[in-house]
Order: C-alpha cells, then sequence, then structure tokens
C-alpha cells in the first residue's frame, strides 16, 4: 500500500494505491459450486476407469493361481526396465488418492451448500422427493464406498484385517478370505451401494461436464444401469463363488 499527499491553497490531496493478488484460476474455478462438479465429474471418471479394470483384473482368479498371481507381479514390475520396478503401481496409487481426495472434499463442501441452501421450502414434499433422490442416494452410497475402501485395503492389500495374510500371493488371500458369509455379505451389500454410486454418478457426470442433450439422454442412461449391473454382478461373483467353492 503506498499514500502520497499533496498541498495547495486550501487543498490536501490524498491517493491510496493499493495492490492485490489474485489467487491461480484453478483454485478460483474449484471455489466455484460448478468447478467443484467439474472435480467430481472427472475424479468419478477415474475411480470408474479404475473399478472397472481392476474388477477385470480380479476375474483372472477364475483362471487359477498362477494366472492372477503372474498378473498382480506384472503390475509391480511394469514399465521395468524403463522405470524401476514399482513406479507405475505407486504413481497409480498417488493418482487413485489425490483423485479421491478431491472427490470427497468437493462432495462434501456440495452437500453442505446444499443444506444451507434449504431455507427456502420447496414446493411440495413430491417436489424435494424427486429432486434430491438422487442426491441423497449418492450421499449415502458414497459414505458407505469409502468405508468399504478402508476395510478392503485392510482386508486384501495390507492383510490386517485378514485372517492368514500371504504377502504376493493374490489367489491364497482371496480364497482365504472369503470363506467366511459375513465377510462375503458385506463385500456384496458394498457392492451394491457401489453400483447405485456408479449409476447416478455416470448418469449426472455427462451433465456436470456440459455434455446434455435431449437426444442422448436415453443412451447416458442405458449406458449408466449397463456399467453398473455389471460391476455389481462381476464383483460380488467373485466372494459368492470362493465361499461356495466354486473357485477353491
Amino acid at each position: 500500500m503506498r499514500k502520497t499527499e499533496g498541498s495547495g491553497p486550501g487543498i490536501t490531496i490524498s491517493c491510496m494505491a493499493v495492490s492485490t493478488r489474485r489467487r491461480p484460476w484453478l483454485l478460483d474455478f474449484y471455489g466455484s459450486a460448478i468447478g467443484k462438479k467439474w472435480v467430481m465429474a472427472t475424479t468419478g471418471i477415474v475411480g470408474l476407469v479404475y473399478v472397472v479394470f481392476h474388477m477385470i483384473g480380479n476375474w483372472k482368479v477364475y483362471l487359477g493361481a498362477e494366472e492372477i498371481n503372474d498378473y498382480a507381479e506384472w503390475l509391480r514390475e511394469f514399465p521395468e526396465p524403463l522405470f524401476p520396478a514399482g513406479t507405475f503401481l505407486w504413481l497409480a496409487r498417488f493418482g487413485l488418492l489425490v483423485a479421491l481426495i478431491l472427490h470427497v472434499h468437493a462432495a462434501t463442501v456440495l452437500t453442505v451448500t446444499n443444506w444451507k441452501a434449504r431455507s427456502v421450502a420447496y414446493e411440495s414434499p413430491r417436489d424435494y422427493l424427486v429432486a434430491n433422490y438422487a442426491s441423497r442416494t449418492m450421499r449415502w452410497s458414497g459414505v458407505i464406498v469409502l468405508l468399504f475402501i478402508i476395510y478392503h485395503l485392510a482386508h486384501l492389500s495390507l492383510g490386517v484385517a485378514h485372517p492368514d495374510f500371504v504377502r504376493g500371493d493374490v489367489y491364497h488371500n482371496m480364497v482365504a478370505g472369503f470363506q467366511s458369509w459375513p465377510v462375503v455379505i458385506a463385500y456384496s451389500a458394498a457392492m451394491v451401494a457401489l453400483g447405485f454410486h456408479l449409476f447416478h454418478g455416470a448418469w449426472s457426470m455427462f451433465q456436470s461436464l456440459g455434455i446434455n442433450h435431449p437426444t442422448f439422454n436415453n443412451w447416458r442412461r442405458r449406458f449408466a444401469a449397463l456399467l453398473a449391473i455389471v460391476v455389481v454382478i462381476g464383483n460380488i461373483s467373485m466372494p459368492v463363488l470362493i465361499v461356495t467353492g466354486v473357485v477353491s
């Protein structure tokens, strides 16, 4: 801040110069509701792609121990010898963690903002239900999925919640980890919640990114429904077939 003064016959002039700094445009963009919805959509796409490829990789359990363990070893070694072993895996983990944090933060802030905006009553209870069914489903399913991610990491990645964890033996860890019906039921319930989350997320992410037109809205809904069904059935099939002895 700079202040200059000048004097003349019966007059005093004071000039104030104030320098202001703008935040980086990315922070300004994220500070808006549109920016947070865009971030939720893009990080949701990252999570969606990961869920699909993670499921496909886990399907190798149906091909036997050698297939899925070799696949896990390839993930740990790729892209050796171009980069040290584990580079790709840790970069992927870091990217997924950042995407998860941004997704949860944006969702939390938007939810709190929405709660504060409810000081204006809706026209009717029916309008309230229709307008908020998807968002309320996203909230509880999102919380369940977040808790499941923590348990899943403790169960099959870190082994702290596993009865007989063997590091590096993915096939053994999956088969031994799904010998309990309560664990299978918990996984199945979490996958149902994930299905709801994916359906509403896949449906709304196009609108958040500005891709919204009546001509392909039906395709958006079909894509979202098909994606959710495939992920739910595909992920539930593994623990169910293991606990029933089909995969042993």
